[in-house]
């Protein structure tokens, strides 16, 4: 599997948790958020989508928990 299709397969997983959780902030805001976490684990050598998508949740999270991305504008879709 290419870099690329890892990259969207970890951010939708990471998307789409956050939305179903109701924890999406600022789409542009978190979309940065979870493409800069997900990179830096690329370039540690993480490949596992899965293990990619819950430590950009977690450094989303833990963003979030230290005012750095403001909850009040939390988006809840659907």
């Amino acid at each position: 599997m290419s870099i690329r299709c890892t990259v969207e397969s970890a951010f939708f997983i990471a998307w789409s948790c956050l939305e179903k959780s109701g924890e999406l902030g600022p789409p542009d805001a978190t979309a940065n958020m979870l493409l800069d976490a997900i990179e830096a684990q690329l370039r540690t050598g993480e490949r596992r989508q899965l293990m990619l998508a819950n430590r950009a949740i977690d450094a989303y999270r833990q963003q979030m928990a230290q005012g750095h991305i403001s909850a009040t504008h939390r988006i809840h879709l659907g």
